[in-house]
């Protein structure tokens, strides 16, 4: 279940970097109060993880989870644009986070 939660804390972190987006510098109440929802469920479903994983484990897999998810937001939904170098480094990250995962033992 700590899998679960923790895949759920990063989606919230990309919940709330794109409501913060929205906010256009918390400008906006709705989404400035969707930004802190969403933080708060983030920081909630990661503190439940850390029961069961391992901070070194779980901290930076919920910090890519957010990374990633908010790069794929901001070139999908507010057209952001990647270099190819950059989306290089982007698939790094990915590798980097499948690979602490698996070779954490957890």
């Amino acid at each position: 279940m700590a899998w679960v939660f923790l895949i759920v804390a990063g989606v919230f972190e990309v919940f709330w970097a794109t409501m913060m987006k929205m906010s256009e510098g918390f400008s906006r109440l709705n989404y400035s109060l969707l930004t802190i929802i969403g933080m708060l469920a983030s920081f909630y479903f990661l503190a439940k993880s850390l029961h069961s994983l391992p901070m070194s484990l779980a901290y930076p897999i919920w910090t890519g989870i957010g990374a990633v998810g908010s790069i794929l937001i901001g070139v999908f939904f507010f057209k952001d644009h990647l270099s190819l170098l950059t989306s290089f480094f982007v698939i790094l990250l990915i590798v980097g986070i499948i690979g602490i995962k698996v070779t954490s033992g957890h």
